[in-house]
């Protein structure tokens, strides 16, 4: 009897044991159809590219990683309804979603109250400050730094500044004025406008009567990119130089015109001409799935290197439990990416990366003129310490700071 019940527990446990591991299951919530799809079908192409990779090199705990994907379809409302249903009725372990800043902050607090691990893969303003959320692109305490110190120098000290009307432009635009001051720079004029908007001859005429060096252009969306046709065809590019830290993040570059995206500065953490080999074998392995046809954004990568980090946290933790994951990624984890070695910062939950200025050339791409190596998120990295203060939850500004 004794020995029927001993087999019977053994049973039992290795029973449990394997519905343990093939439980280790993982949510993506992207845009994969809707005006933002631009960026949302290459991060969840690159999620897929890094799970059959992981699942080729044996999967994770011994069995291949599992994905539930939802298409959040370009809307706000999706995102907190595909959230929900990821993590009470899907049961997953960590979650990889959103573009926008809005939809970060949708998600935020339905995955702090769960204890799930979330990865926001996208450049954005800056200041998300979360023990479960872990930010892979690049903030605007790491573009802006370097951008606008960089323009200052290449055009002069006066800048213009357009964006779009919601957190993301206006945040980013608080950032262009505080490297504007530190670099002895002067923005003389700026302009917020809705996604919806196509006309931008009032802006274009704010510009000329401003007379800037150059332009901050945030443009969002495909009716934004038309901003930089009419920008070009007011002929204002002979005497304004225009930057951007998001220019080129959903291959804006492929759909402007070569007139209109020659010459245009971009900076970002990553573009496809970045050299190395980490990246080359990257691109091979994009490339043999997806074709050549459409060049890898930024946050494809960003996307790209969450999911390795997150797979590297659990074989370090020897689990997919949150608690143990979440210690190993604060443990300052290293990876050899596509950009370049990235590391997490434990306290910010930032990565350390290195930055990319480069250069629109006459065939709708883009020549890298300078790197910046391991620049850190020093603006998150300062307020945020979530070692010292794991139940800080914030989204901090510059002007609530």
């Amino acid at each position: 009897m004794k020995k029927s019940l001993l087999i019977l527990g053994l049973l039992s446990s290795a029973s449990f044991a394997t519905q343990a591991i093939a439980e280790t299951k993982i949510g993506a919530i992207f845009d994969l159809t809707g005006g933002l799809n631009i960026y949302g079908i290459q991060q969840n192409n690159a999620l897929e590219l890094a799970v059959e990779q992981i699942n080729a090199d044996g999967g994770l705990l011994g069995a291949p990683v599992e994905v539930v994907t939802y298409d959040a379809q370009s809307e706000l409302n999706k995102y907190t309804q595909f959230a929900n249903t990821a993590i009470l009725r899907d049961r997953i372990d960590a979650l990889f979603a959103g573009l926008t800043s809005s939809s970060r902050e949708a998600i935020r607090p339905i995955v702090r109250k769960a204890s799930v691990p979330y990865f926001y893969s996208s450049l954005y303003e800056g200041g998300a400050c979360d023990k479960q959320t872990f930010v892979t692109g690049s903030s605007a305490s790491q573009q802006m730094s370097v951008l606008i110190d960089w323009a200052i120098k290449q055009y002069g000290p006066k800048m213009y500044i357009m964006a779009p009307d919601y957190n993301f432009g206006t945040i980013s635009a608080h950032w262009v004025h505080e490297y504007a001051r530190q670099n002895g720079g002067d923005v003389v004029g700026e302009d917020f406008l809705a996604l919806t908007v196509t006309d931008y001859a009032p802006t274009i005429q704010k510009i000329q009567a401003a007379k800037p060096d150059f332009v901050v252009a945030l443009p969002v969306g495909a009716n934004q990119t038309g901003f930089l046709e009419q920008f070009a065809a007011a002929g204002l590019k002979d005497t304004i130089g225009v930057v951007s830290t998001n220019y080129g993040s959903g291959n804006q570059q492929v759909v402007v015109s070569p007139e209109a995206g020659e010459g245009l500065i971009a900076s970002q953490g990553y573009f496809q001409q970045v050299e190395g080999e980490a990246n080359a074998k990257f691109v091979e392995a994009w490339q043999a799935k997806y074709g050549s046809d459409t060049p890898i954004v930024s946050g494809a990568v960003d996307v790209w290197n969450a999911v390795n980090l997150w797979a590297e946290a659990v074989r370090k933790a020897g689990s997919a439990d949150a608690e143990a994951v979440t210690a190993a990624l604060e443990s300052g984890l290293e990876f050899e990416a596509p950009n370049g070695t990235v590391k997490l910062s434990p306290g910010s939950h930032h990565l350390v990366q290195n930055i990319y200025i480069a250069e629109g050339d006459n065939n709708h791409g883009f020549k890298i003129i300078e790197t910046f190596e391991n620049v850190a998120a020093t603006y998150e990295d300062d307020k945020c310490d979530l070692i010292a203060n794991p139940d800080l939850a914030e989204h901090f500004t510059p002007e609530n700071q």
